[in-house]
């Protein structure tokens, strides 16, 4: 593929150092096979800079915890993309899911006569919407008013500034693509890339299965990934109510914690106020290893993602990571998760109904063939299309056809 190096300043809206496999393993470890560097430009999570960042360098400037951070960032980005700028020749700029930043990214590429590329894993403008009217449904106050002002800067600056300028637009799924052409954008300057798993991570010989006792003698079910209000996690506990009534023996797992505390006392409670302590374990944060080790006990996993304009252009981990572990899956009906079972004919498709999913889950559970047949097929159609290998091939030809050489 390419000879000649190429290196990118990449801006990240989630905290440094990195965490998500989609920036720590797509860029830190894939992208440098082919050619490609990456130096990290955004404000630190806590109180610590990034290190161990083999790819390229990192630049922390500020902080997510400091108060005036939503404000500040642009500036701390700019700054940041100075740095990179004078520690070695750029290639490219690129912003992800950062609308402000967006902008400043593509001024600094004009300026430097470099291509400016955009990566949109989540639609930032349509959340601002969704959050401007949970606050209008309790009042029109100025809090709301500062929302509904945010939202409205953000949808112009985002869609009238920052994309047209982009060279290239990496997308978190087709759907997303579809939905950004459908807004006027260029189908032909989008590339796909939905979420992946580390095969080596992923590998259920290489996970140690979990020894709590509370395990034994259940049918148990798993939920990894995080529980939220806005994900409708109590969802979860509509499905395990419809299955105790068949399945009297069934264990949920929810391996996984909320972005707050509130969050969290709200999941506890509710399942204490539906009497479901002893149907439901609810282990809270764990590191990744332990939480595996709760999924390779389950017979199922399950995948349940609301419908609608933020969700349905996304493309959830949680199946995939099923999948890659032989765990057999019931998932809902958002694009990509239709798309992943029907592929891999390693799940169960269902819609987002408590009953729909109970009948799902126990078409598994009363049927061991189907179950071994799902959990024979799940690794190896992972291995085939959603590992970061193979994904990192199809990003490292994308950069192949939009970004020029660099000359010797």
């Amino acid at each position: 593929m390419r000879r000649t190096p190429l290196s990118i300043a990449f801006v990240i809206r989630d905290p440094l150092p990195p965490i998500r496999a989609d920036v720590l393993t797509l860029f830190g470890a894939e992208m440098p096979h082919y050619g490609i560097g990456t130096d990290l430009v955004g404000q630190v999570g806590g109180e610590s800079a990034a290190g161990g960042w083999s790819a390229g360098a990192v630049h922390p400037v500020g902080s997510l915890k400091h108060k005036m951070a939503s404000v500040l960032s642009p500036f701390w980005d700019a700054l940041g993309l100075a740095r990179a700028w004078r520690r070695a020749p750029l290639d490219c700029i690129q912003v992800r899911d950062k609308i402000a930043s967006g902008l400043v990214g593509r001024a600094a590429a004009a300026v430097l006569g470099l291509p400016f590329v955009y990566w949109m894993s989540f639609p930032i403008v349509e959340g601002f919407e969704v959050r401007r009217d949970e606050i209008g449904r309790r009042g029109r106050g100025l809090r709301w008013l500062a929302h509904a002002t945010r939202a409205a800067l953000s949808r112009y600056v985002i869609y009238r500034l920052v994309l047209p300028g982009a060279r290239h637009i990496f997308v978190q799924s087709d759907a997303m693509a579809d939905w950004l052409a459908a807004k006027g954008f260029n189908r032909a300057r989008m590339t796909a890339v939905p979420m992946g798993v580390d095969a080596n991570l992923f590998r259920r010989a290489s996970v140690t299965p979990s020894t709590d006792p509370r395990l034994d003698g259940r049918r148990v079910i798993v939920y990894l990934g995080r529980i939220a209000q806005s994900r409708k996690s109590d969802f979860l506990l509509d499905v395990v109510e419809a299955l105790r009534e068949r399945q009297p023996d069934i264990l949920l797992v929810i391996a996984g914690d909320a972005p707050s505390a509130d969050e969290m006392e709200w999941m506890r409670s509710s399942i204490s106020k539906r009497g479901l302590d002893s149907h439901v374990l609810l282990t809270g944060w764990l590191p990744q290893q332990a939480a595996l080790g709760y999924a390779v006990r389950a017979e199922v996993g399950l995948s349940p993602i609301p419908r609608g304009a933020l969700f349905d252009v996304s493309s959830p981990t949680k199946l995939v990571e099923y999948l890659a572990l032989g765990i057999p899956s019931v998932a809902n009906d958002i694009p990509d998760q239709r798309l992943v079972t029907a592929q891999s004919a390693a799940g169960l498709c269902a819609p987002m109904e408590a009953e729909a999913f109970r009948d799902a889950v126990l078409e598994l559970l009363g049927n061991p063939t189907m179950a071994s047949q799902f959990a024979a097929r799940g690794p190896a159609w992972v291995r085939t299309h959603r590992t970061y290998t193979v994904l990192a091939e199809k990003v490292a030809a994308a950069y192949d056809q939009i970004l020029p050489d660099r000359p010797c």
